[in-house]
């Protein structure tokens, strides 16, 4: 297994076409990022011209989450087999196309198709990415590019959050599909002259069938936690989805076992480093990801903040995140590790989740829920990325991108997974009015939040102690 070595220095100086390379890469992650908030405040300009009820709307965002999430595990074994730098490209293709479709839609039929070509594309574009950044940099200056791509990822999602608003008050909900067409057709032209060429390899067979059954687990079991926010855990709808996912792991472990060349070679797992790894990220992701729909809901359910204004509310934590991921978190791999660094990251991301839960009823944004945020973004910038880095440190250098992509996977599920339940957690614990949490709901869910960051950095620990 290789292992991941970060120097003691980050001095060794990048060339320039190196920076170059970077820059493509971190763009792509940026892309994806964005992708995932700018469409959520257009919604209702969408629902308006097209036509859209109240659960029709939610496929605008889930089409894209659900084909993003399904399709990580395939397209990141894709770009070891196929080559990294042809999936990154047709990933930006696809992305591409996808938005152009969505921004042409004249009906929910065509926006909805856009939004799962984009997914697709999204699907291919990150862990090709990653992939190609743990490839093409040397030791001596991983942490500076991971610092660059975690950076990318807090500023993709405060640009989406700002820009998508700006765009759909003022130009209209097109131009938020439109104005991502400049970065991906970039990539898409800029790919071939940047990106180190593909090294071709021994042919081998796709896993289909494997791929097929991994697909619709993921796909079915984020279906299940998206609609358990809005049905009961217990309801038919979900208990359904979630047996269906049951029954597909089931099969994919047994095609795996019987097949040639397996999508994911199950003795991968032997590998401790990578079993905790993906469950560190599966339950990091929970409670990173649940966290930021939490806060929305919170400006705009307990402090009366407008959409607008809960969007410019989180600005301050987005710069904070990206300014840390660019500054602090390389010198932290440099000096830590990642393992450290993300158990560190994960017990700060705890501390910001405690602040929130103990803000007194009627309290001000700036003294008392700043703050905490400021706690939270850095949490999330220094657990996020070095938990890609754990995860692809515990496999061969031939499996990094089935390595991201399982790590992206795992992010995916577990923000889908945590943001269920802790919202029903909340649900629960208050005295919901009209479906919407009250702040002895929020204090619970946030609490509950915690306990995940801890727990999961109590995990992620026992990665840091030397076995015996």
């Amino acid at each position: 297994m290789t292992t991941t070595t970060i120097p003691s220095t980050i001095t060794t100086a990048m060339t320039r076409p190196a920076r170059v390379t970077l820059g493509l890469l971190v763009s792509a992650q940026f892309l994806v990022m964005l992708d995932t908030s700018i469409v959520n405040v257009a919604l209702p300009s969408i629902q308006k011209e097209l036509d859209f009820g109240p659960a029709a709307l939610t496929w605008v965002v889930n089409a894209y989450v659900l084909a993003f999430a399904g399709l990580l595990l395939l397209s990141g074994r894709a770009a070891d087999l196929v080559g990294r730098r042809r999936v990154f490209t047709c990933g930006a293709a696809l992305f591409t196309a996808g938005t152009v479709l969505a921004a042409a839609a004249v009906n929910q039929e065509m926006l909805i198709v856009g939004r799962i070509v984009q997914g697709v594309g999204a699907a291919g574009l990150s862990p090709a990415a990653m992939s190609l950044l743990l490839a093409s940099f040397p030791a001596a200056q991983r942490a500076k590019a991971m610092g660059a791509w975690g950076a990318a990822s807090a500023l993709g999602g405060a640009t989406g959050v700002v820009s998508g608003g700006v765009l759909a008050g003022t130009v209209g909900w097109r131009a938020v599909f439109l104005v991502t067409v400049p970065v991906s057709l970039a990539a898409v032209a800029l790919a071939r002259r940047v990106l180190p060429a593909d090294v071709p390899g021994v042919r081998r067979t796709v896993d289909w069938a494997g791929a097929a059954v991994a697909t619709g687990a993921v796909i079915t079991l984020v279906h299940s936690a998206v609609d358990a926010v809005d049905h009961a855990w217990t309801s038919p709808r979900v208990v359904g989805l979630l047996a269906v996912s049951l029954v597909l792991m089931a099969a994919f472990v047994a095609i795996e076992r019987r097949a040639t060349d397996p999508l994911v070679p199950l003795q991968l797992f032997s590998s401790r480093a990578l079993r905790v790894g993906t469950v560190v990220a599966l339950f990091g992701g929970a409670s990173r990801a649940s966290t930021f729909v939490l806060v929305a809901l919170y400006f705009q359910q307990v402090l009366a903040m407008s959409p607008e204004q809960a969007g410019l509310a989180m600005v301050p934590t987005s710069l904070t995140g990206f300014a840390v991921s660019l500054t602090v978190l390389p010198r932290l791999l440099a000096a830590m590790g990642p393992v450290r660094s993300l158990v560190l990251g994960l017990v700060v991301l705890a501390a910001g989740h405690l602040w929130l839960a103990q803000v007194p009823t009627g309290s001000g944004y700036v003294t008392a829920v700043l703050p905490g945020l400021l706690l939270v973004a850095t949490g999330v910038a220094l657990s996020f990325t070095p938990t890609t880095m754990v995860v692809a440190s515990a496999v061969p250098a031939t499996h990094t991108g089935l390595a991201s992509g399982l790590a992206g996977a795992s992010v995916q599920i577990g923000g889908a997974l945590g943001t269920a339940a802790l919202i029903v957690i909340g649900l629960t614990a208050g005295r919901p009015i009209h479906g919407a949490l009250d702040p002895s709901g929020f204090s619970a869910a946030f609490t509950a939040a915690a306990v995940v960051a801890l727990a999961t950095a109590a995990l992620g620990a026992t990665l840091a102690r030397p076995r015996a």
